[in-house]
């Protein structure tokens, strides 16, 4: 048996705290047609999920926290109570698939059963089909599911291809990130002269990580505690949820960010804070610096961890700039913001709390976390989360996977989140909100794809002037 990890229990915790949210992450897989005969892709999906041991395992529970809930195997397994086929009522169209999943992903899944469901969904305009795969937080982040995705695919059949196109994505747990810090021993080489030197520079270099994880525990707290503007985006939840999707091409992506030097998380939170502030200018809310302070889980899990099937994250909590109206400085501000966010420590801040916590007593860290979740919060508003996704087209049952359109969970009071996914030549935002605060989710989404419109023509015209300058030749003026 198992035990999960304070981390993953954190999601059960957070779910029973409100009982209007389902804490799962949700995968919306969609498909060239005709679909397969249901009989052979049961067969075929069953298979290839007995490759995860975490499908067939079900939760343990102990009566008053006194220990972690533990995976077990679940001796009443039976596909048929997890892969389940629907027809969407016509025309079939995007309004009624993601009304469909928007259904799907409010409920909470049967914690008497292994934590996931697959829903084959026929009745697609366009000769397609869908999957849609929703897994409880608690079995894992969104890269880990991610992974488990491929593992129903064609492609999968090569495993270590399939770990090496994920593990491109993240660092060794060897080696060092930028700004991170570990706490095991060094290890002195050389000549005894030289081990007093090399002492010294570990020494050094814990000390200053030290600090930048102390002072990212004060921005953390700062902004978990700290009230922020209020704004409609906060709140009481309903049980219903709206969902919705946006779609950009990679390379716009890479000419905006070889234009203006920043990142693809740059861009995309660009795209997304010119969205949010659309819909608060709509609403009659003014969007201030603080407006919209945003919970952005951040990756711990190293390249040679890739396959393993558990929750490996810390958080940031920047303040997106949804004040700036115009788009170039807005993407330049969510840049500086960001870098600033990473210099202060948060994510080691968050990495050094939870591995802290897996030291405590699980009666204590469980009963916090029950009490937290329950307080009111307005410091945080949303949330974005980025996977990278597989960048080779995948297939299952020989039908071209064409579109991966993620789905994020939301809590907390956070009324609104975004999960972003690359896959293939693009990239995806899925948006899943409270039915009540968001009925506009449709119009948000476009204004993501209007947000990074406005950024590549912006950037095509830079690139083009950057062109002519370099291929201007100087001209010779010979005199006399």
């Amino acid at each position: 048996m198992e035990q999960l990890t304070t981390l993953d229990a954190g999601f059960l915790e957070a779910e029973d705290s409100d009982r209007h949210v389902s804490l799962a992450i949700g995968g919306l897989v969609i498909l060239a047609g005709p679909p397969p005969d249901y009989a052979s892709l049961v067969a075929t999906l069953g298979a290839r999920i007995s490759g995860c041991r975490r499908f067939g395992q079900k939760l343990q529970l102990h009566p008053f926290d006194l220990a972690p809930p533990q995976w077990v195997a679940d001796p009443e397994f039976d596909m048929a109570h997890h892969l389940r086929r629907v027809a969407l009522p016509s025309p079939g169209g995007d309004a009624e698939l993601f009304g469909f999943v928007a259904d799907q992903m409010a409920r909470r899944l049967d914690r008497d059963r292994p934590l996931w469901h697959i829903w084959v969904i026929e009745g697609l305009t366009d000769d397609r089909w869908a999957m849609l795969i929703k897994v409880h937080h608690c079995v894992g982040d969104g890269i880990a599911t991610s992974h488990l995705f491929t593992g129903l695919c064609d492609e999968s059949g090569d495993l270590g291809d399939r770990v090496a196109s994920f593990a491109g994505h993240l660092p060794s747990s060897h080696e060092s990130r930028p700004g991170e810090w570990h706490f095991g021993l060094p290890t002195v080489n050389g000549s005894p002269a030289s081990w007093a030197a090399e002492l010294w520079n570990v020494s050094t270099a814990i000390s200053a990580a030290a600090v930048r994880a102390a002072r990212g525990t004060v921005e953390l707290s700062a902004g978990l505690l700290r009230q922020g503007t209020p704004t409609s985006l906060n709140g009481p939840m309903s049980a219903m949820r709206r969902y919705s999707s946006a779609k950009v091409s990679l390379a716009d992506v890479s000419q905006i960010c070889q234009a203006f030097d920043v990142t693809l998380n740059d861009v995309a939170l660009a795209g997304l804070t010119e969205a949010y502030r659309g819909m608060l200018n709509r609403r009659g809310e003014r969007p201030l610096p603080e407006t919209l302070r945003t919970l952005v889980p951040v990756s711990t899990r190293g390249g040679d961890a890739v396959g393993a099937t558990d929750n490996r994250v810390s958080v940031m909590l920047p303040c997106l700039p949804v004040e700036e109206d115009n788009p170039v400085r807005r993407l330049k501000l969510v840049h500086a913001r960001l870098s600033r966010t990473k210099r202060t420590g948060q994510r080691q801040a968050g990495s050094v709390f939870v591995s802290a916590a897996s030291h405590i007593p699980f009666p204590l860290t469980a009963w916090a976390v029950r009490l937290l979740t329950r307080l009111p919060q307005r410091g945080v508003t949303t949330l974005a989360t980025n996977v990278p996704g597989p960048s080779q087209t995948l297939h299952i049952m020989g039908r071209t996977v064409l579109e991966v359109l993620p789905v994020p969970p939301i809590a907390l009071q956070l009324r609104s989140g975004v999960a972003m996914l690359s896959y293939a030549e693009s990239l995806f935002f899925g948006v899943l909100a409270d039915y009540d605060t968001m009925p506009d989710v449709d119009e948000f989404a476009r204004s993501i794809e209007t947000a990074v419109a406005r950024l590549v023509a912006v950037a095509k015209r830079r690139n083009a002037r950057r062109e002519r300058s370099e291929h201007r030749q100087p001209v010779l003026v010979v005199t006399g």
